[in-house]
Order: C-alpha cells, then structure tokens, then sequence
C-alpha cells in the first residue's frame, strides 16, 4: 500500500468510477473494496465505503462519503497524451459517458471529476518559455479538446486555424 494516496470523495459511486478509470486509463486498477463497518453520515452498514485504486500508476481512495462536498476544477487528473489519437481517445471516453466539455483541454467525467487532456507537446511549448510558450498557450486558449496539430503549428509561429 502507498504511503500517500490521493482521496476522491463521491456521493455513492466510487467502485463504478474506479472501474471506469480502470478501464479507460493504462496502468490503472481497481483494488480493495471495503464496506463500511457500521452505519454513518454517507452510508449504511455494509455499503461500500472506500475503494483502492490506481489512475496511470498513481494510487487513489474513492470515498463514498454521501452529497456534503462536491467536486471542483481546485482538483483535477492531468493525464499527458503522446498524440492526437491518444488525446482523442481519453477526452471521447470522459466526456462521451456522461461527462461534459471544458474549456483549455479540461473535462469533467459523470462524476463531477474534472480531467486535463493534456498533450506533451503543449506541456513541452509551455517549458519552453517565451514567444513559442506564448503563441501555444493563446492557441490552447481558445480550444476545449486540445488540437495536437493546431499546438505544434503555433510552436512554429505558423497560423493557427482550430
């Protein structure tokens, strides 16, 4: 078990988002299920309580804590994609089950939680610093899915037509 894992708190639905990200993300899993022991604030006896998970090898806790907190962009998974294809993929499998769009790459799944769809090539123009970080980052600006040929195009100082 990790010593520091990151707590996702749902109303009721941990072990179906765990699953979902599982599923949608590599190296990610769903581990241990454990039930509540006793009845509390977000669940009865025997519901389940806390699911261990991983998202892209990143250790997790969904707690099914009931409707007191909600999910907010203060919290998101950036998950850096290699290319279109892989970009395209993750934001179409987020947003295309109940989730909905966001501006600057950002999405948020059917759960409230919110994701940046980040492609490498964004993240390497923004280091890069100066006008190159400067014409990417207005690119991105003015996207919700983040065009990997758009971005590369204002890179280099090319017009931008996303």
């Amino acid at each position: 078990m990790a010593k520091n894992r990151i707590c996702v708190w749902y109303d009721r639905d941990a072990e179906d988002a765990a699953r979902f990200y599982a599923s949608t993300f590599p190296d990610s899993s769903v581990g241990r299920v454990h039930r509540s022991p006793a009845d509390n604030p977000g669940n009865k006896a025997g519901d389940v309580m806390l699911v261990e998970f991983t998202v892209c090898g990143v250790a997790c806790i969904g707690l099914n804590g009931g409707p007191i907190f909600r999910h907010s962009e203060a919290f998101s998974f950036q998950i850096e994609t290699e290319d279109q294809a892989e970009t395209d993929r993750y934001w179409n499998s987020i947003v295309g089950h109940g989730g909905a769009e966001s501006e600057c790459g950002w999405c948020k799944d059917r759960w409230g939680v919110s994701w940046q769809i980040t492609p490498r090539t964004l993240n390497e123009a923004i280091a890069a610093g100066g006008d190159e970080a400067k014409r990417a980052f207005q690119a991105m600006m003015t996207m919700r899915k983040i065009d990997v040929a758009a971005i590369d195009a204002a890179r280099r100082g090319e017009p931008v037509h996303a």
